[in-house]
């Protein structure tokens, strides 16, 4: 099949658009009809450089679409089925889907670094002939992709891919960071640093479990705004005041008990620590460079006993919580059309990464006809 995707041949350079061929699924694989992906920082970080995979690849990981063929062997989905991609296939089998935790799952985490199939292969070629990666397994900004069973969860027909997009990566991650990995309770006090797509599902995820106080921290005043939409019941400009006191202040001089890390920087994962109440949790849910490290105060661990912990995606498990988090939207209790500031076609990828880095917008998808 013949697909238009935009590829990257290069760190540091726009993205190609061209028409790639697109192999046919293979057992256990489904080929999936692109309707709408996320624009989402994660893959601005390949882009840049400052994660390193193999190139040329076709980047993309929050998507939805449509079942356009099936290999042998498939009996989740079938032809026509609506589904939402799952950026972190999992096997089911091993020691991590076993125990509820299936986005440590070794098969996933093979797919992210190496950029093939669980076998070793390659489902994209070029013009020239020549082999194009996937990334996370499901390349999402191709029109048409092949990936595996185990990364796509079939959706009810009735809820919009647009929706169905943005809930299979910023809003399962934010959102599960507060109820799967911090556990915050019912009346407690939480931080949240960065205000993007992902710290906006963390605030609306501390206002779901009923948070007393939801301080948001950014330095730009129009993502502090939209942080209220979302549930903050404080904000924080972080370029006028130091972030740390201000949090202290509104706790009492205690700090939050639960604070969140939503941008991948050194210097705001230690911020988010330096805040966190004593037997609080600090959980990071930003992606950094490979390089980075955080400079905390380690005897905090001990004095203090706060606990630092990461999660990745919403330490959830997608295929059943990504069915709760739609349920959720339908009841009015999660927002998702608030989340979405402007829609691009395939061929202006480049600029709503522009649009992205200049912080014009708290998420973007890009739309397929």
């Amino acid at each position: 099949m013949k697909a238009t995707a935009a590829v990257l041949y290069e760190a540091r350079q726009p993205m190609r658009i061209e028409e790639v061929e697109v192999l046919p699924p293979g057992p256990g694989e489904v080929t999936v009809r692109m309707k709408a992906a996320g624009v989402c920082h994660s893959d601005y970080h390949v882009m840049s450089g400052d994660l390193s995979m193999p190139m040329p690849i076709i980047l993309g990981h929050e998507g939805a679409g449509v079942i356009l063929a099936v290999g042998e062997g498939v009996n989740t989905v079938e032809i026509g089925d609506h589904v939402i991609l799952m950026w972190r296939g999992s096997c089911g089998r091993c020691e991590y889907c076993a125990n509820g935790r299936p986005a440590l799952c070794d098969m996933g985490t093979a797919m992210r670094f190496t950029g093939t199939m669980p076998d070793g292969t390659l489902r994209f070629r070029n013009g020239a002939g020549d082999g194009i990666r996937h990334y996370a397994g499901v390349s999402a900004f191709s029109s048409i992709s092949t990936m595996p069973e185990a990364s796509v969860v079939n959706i009810n027909k009735s809820f919009s891919f647009e929706k169905a997009a943005l809930i299979g990566c910023g809003v399962i991650t934010g959102v599960g960071a507060v109820i799967n990995a911090a556990k915050v309770s019912f009346g407690s006090t939480v931080a949240v640093i960065g205000c993007g797509g992902i710290g906006l599902n963390v605030v609306q995820g501390a206002r779901v479990v009923g948070a007393r106080h939801i301080i948001a921290v950014d330095i730009h005043a129009a993502k502090l705004e939209n942080a209220r939409r979302f549930g903050a019941t404080h904000v924080v400009n972080s370029r006028e005041v130091d972030p740390v006191q201000a949090i202290k202040d509104i706790t009492g001089g205690k700090g939050a008990e639960f604070t969140f890390e939503a941008i991948g920087s050194g210097e705001t994962i230690a911020q988010a620590f330096d805040a966190t109440k004593k037997g609080g949790k600090c959980v990071v849910v930003g992606i950094s460079r490979a390089d980075v490290r955080a400079p905390i105060n380690v005897n905090q661990l001990v004095y203090a006993e706060k606990t630092l912990m990461g999660s990745l995606y919403g330490t959830a498990r997608p295929r059943v919580d990504l069915i709760t988090l739609m349920d959720m939207h339908n009841e009015g209790k999660l927002m998702l059309d608030e989340l979405v500031t402007r829609t691009y076609p395939l061929d202006q990828i480049n600029e709503a990464y522009t649009a992205l880095l200049r912080d014009d917008v708290a998420r973007s998808l890009i739309v397929f006809d």
